[in-house]
């Protein structure tokens, strides 16, 4: 067998339907759409139409809520601070908060704060400043000799707070 004998098997490849091509095909004039109305027009697509039959997402009760004030946090782990920190892009000594963790590229976009998690092991001794933290960061954070700062934010001006974590 050569490569330039190389072919499909016969019936596995299938010509698309050639629609509009005179009435001998079957599909000319209407091209199978029938006659007049909306579905028989271009460009139209009935999403949850149901030929005027209540539709199933209005029939559906509604359930939930959705909070408009609830706070979006960007999440950091201590495994990919401490990366950071082991290739140079952050520097230890110096405090940590969310215009270092931008600049460091650990984060874009702040949006309403950091929260740091604990997923991944700290050694370096570092001085963080967030908005939120798990209580296992806060206590890996102090194992490994750092402090934390967690900013509460104000209840009533949305302004942060300091709040030393314990």
């Amino acid at each position: 067998m050569k490569l330039n004998q190389l072919a499909d098997r016969p019936g596995a490849r299938k010509d698309g339907k050639r629609r509009g091509r005179g009435i001998a095909s079957g599909l000319g004039k209407t091209s199978g759409r029938g006659h007049k109305g909306q579905k028989s027009r271009s460009g139209v697509a009935v999403k949850g139409f149901e030929g005027g039959q209540m539709p199933l997402h209005r029939r559906m009760p509604k359930r939930g809520f959705k909070n408009p004030f609830r706070k979006d946090f960007v999440v950091v782990n201590l495994g990919r601070l401490q990366a950071a920190i082991d290739a140079g892009k952050l520097d230890a000594k110096k405090p940590i908060d969310a215009a270092a963790l931008a600049g460091a590229g650990l984060i874009t976009n702040p949006r309403d704060g950091v929260r740091l998690l604990a997923k991944g092991d700290l050694k370096a001794k570092v001085n963080i400043s967030v908005m939120g933290a798990s209580k296992t960061a806060a206590a890996a954070v102090e194992k490994a000799g750092g402090t934390l700062t967690v900013k509460a934010p104000d209840s009533g001006t949305g302004k942060a707070q300091d709040a030393e974590a314990e």
